[in-house]
């Protein structure tokens, strides 16, 4: 990919943007950077550049895009701004972070997407990789960006990208060897406005894959099961509710793979470390992948028995009185929440609310009854899913304006055997800069009980 002394655009300028200028300059572009943001709100991320001959158009949308020859776009822009769509009636090519990224990296890719458990299944699927000595990168949306990487890759380095429907918009060429869906609800609408352009900016991770390649799908999910239709690679299935023909599944509680000459029992799903309906789906997810590559699978195995999870999803904290803390704050849609609520059985003192998404909280609402007993509320969704619990009968809220406030309260609340949960059912940034800020704060406030 030669870019010397070509023009490049960078629009957004958040971590992964660092980077992405490091790279571009490396490669002899002349590179301008476009951030809604000002200078001051930037400041911490410009001092990273300091010294780097770097073009700023900062606090607006840049006007003058005669002369650009290629432009990459930060995750968190939409591309239905105007002079992005300008952009690209000019014939400028416009991608992302990780399609740059992909072209200029000689690893196997292996992506991983879906609304709920990306983040818990690329870690896992990294663990695995790495007990097989592979030269493995957990990359992506996961907080790594994978330009950080592209220059230590090589031919046999292994890439576990975790991949947004936002990155995924941005996509032209990406291919991975094996890509995987886990699931898809609703989420992001106030991004993608339909649940058809949300489901389609996932389907973009198999869009360029051909026979030679691996599609991992969850059967349970009517949704990501119907997507097989749409593969031009070799899909494999994985469920947890039925028995399938070929893939990995769950009969009489035991996990079985089914894959060309493997016809085998690899353990018990109650062996399996990381608790939840959810999380054993996240784990038949990676066994597929491991079994597609053909890993060990004493090793995927030993793998699944020792793995912890990841910070912030479910991620035990403390306990007081025998109260357990826990910190879910990567519980950022309903759904996320719901998969948290149902992971215990003890009664829940619940800390939910953040940014609106346009998400409809109903659903989330139904499955308090008998699980949640408390539900404490902050940020910009606290009215807005008081009025729906109210509606469907259940009036144990408490507003809250801050964590300090919300650890506070629940604690009064809870009882001994009780649970309280972070778990938020909305984004984070009406007051945080990311869900793990947000959750670094829980536990902050917890241990300063």
């Amino acid at each position: 990919m030669n870019l010397k002394n070509k023009k490049v655009l960078l629009v957004g300028l958040a971590k992964t943007g660092i980077s992405t200028v490091k790279k571009l300059i490396s490669m002899g572009a002349d590179v301008i950077v476009n951030d809604i943001k000002n200078e001051e709100q930037l400041k911490d991320i410009i001092i990273n550049l300091k010294g780097y001959n770097v073009k700023y158009v900062l606090g607006k949308h840049i006007e003058n895009i005669n002369d650009i020859d290629l432009t990459i776009v930060s995750p968190g822009v939409p591309l239905d701004l105007l002079f992005i769509k300008k952009l690209k009636e000019n014939n400028i090519e416009v991608i992302g972070e990780v399609e740059f990224s992909y072209r200029l990296c000689k690893g196997t890719f292996i992506g991983i997407t879906g609304t709920n458990g990306k983040t818990t299944t690329t870690t896992l699927v990294g663990e695995i990789f790495k007990a097989v000595n592979k030269n493995t990168y957990v990359v992506g949306n996961i907080g790594n960006p994978v330009i950080d990487v592209v220059d230590k890759s090589n031919e046999n380095s292994i890439l576990i990208t975790e991949l947004s429907s936002f990155q995924l918009e941005s996509i032209k060429y990406f291919r991975p060897k094996v890509s995987a869906i886990l699931n898809i609800t609703e989420d992001h609408l106030d991004r993608h406005k339909t649940m058809e352009n949300y489901i389609n900016a996932k389907a973009r991770i198999f869009e360029n894959q051909n026979e030679e390649d691996f599609t991992i799908l969850n059967y349970d999910c009517p949704i990501v099961r119907s997507m097989a239709s749409k593969c031009r690679s070799k899909v494999i299935f994985f469920s947890r509710r039925e028995i399938l023909d070929e893939g990995v599944f769950v009969k009489e509680d035991n996990i079985v793979i089914k894959f060309k000459d493997i016809n085998t029992i690899l353990m018990n799903k109650n062996e399996i470390s990381i608790p939840g309906d959810h999380n054993l789906e996240n784990s038949l997810a990676a066994i597929c992948i491991g079994v597609v590559l053909n890993l060990d699978l004493n090793l995927i195995k030993n793998t699944l028995k020792t793995f912890d999870g990841v910070e912030h999803r479910l991620e035990f904290v403390r306990k007081i009185n025998d109260i357990k803390f826990i910190n879910d704050s990567k519980g950022t849609n309903p759904d996320a929440s719901i998969k948290a609520i149902k992971s215990y059985k003890d009664p829940i003192v619940l800390i939910a609310g953040g940014m609106d998404k346009k998400s409809d909280f109903k659903e989330f609402v139904k499955y308090f009854n008998g699980r949640v007993k408390e539900l404490v509320l902050m940020g910009e969704t606290a009215d807005i899913i008081e009025k729906t619990a109210n509606k469907e009968g259940f009036f144990n809220c408490h507003k809250v304006k801050n964590m300090k406030e919300a650890v506070k309260k629940s604690y009064e609340l809870a009882k001994s055997g009780d649970v309280v949960l972070l778990s938020p059912a909305c984004a984070s940034w009406d007051m945080y800069e990311s869900y793990e800020v947000r959750g670094k704060d829980f536990k902050n406030e917890v241990f300063s009980l």
